[in-house]
């Protein structure tokens, strides 16, 4: 009984620091979500402002090359 006791509480410790892990890295990566949706979000108003400054023309992407 000692040894199934012994094994379940090992078993127990490598669960418990891998839940800590993924935890910590969870954590990371909200963090990182965080800094690239702000960055697309800045990207997208700057993207609008050009627009609006352009007079709504076609975005460039969207043109064909001039050489066409």
């Amino acid at each position: 009984m000692s040894d199934d006791l012994m094994k379940l509480q090992e078993l127990t410790a490598h669960l418990t620091r891998s839940v800590e892990e993924l935890s910590d890295v969870v954590a990371r990566q909200e963090k990182e979500i965080t800094l690239l949706t702000n960055r697309v979000r800045m990207l997208m108003e700057r993207e609008a402002s050009r627009e609006m400054e352009t007079g709504g023309s076609i975005p460039m992407a969207d043109q064909p090359p001039p050489h066409w």
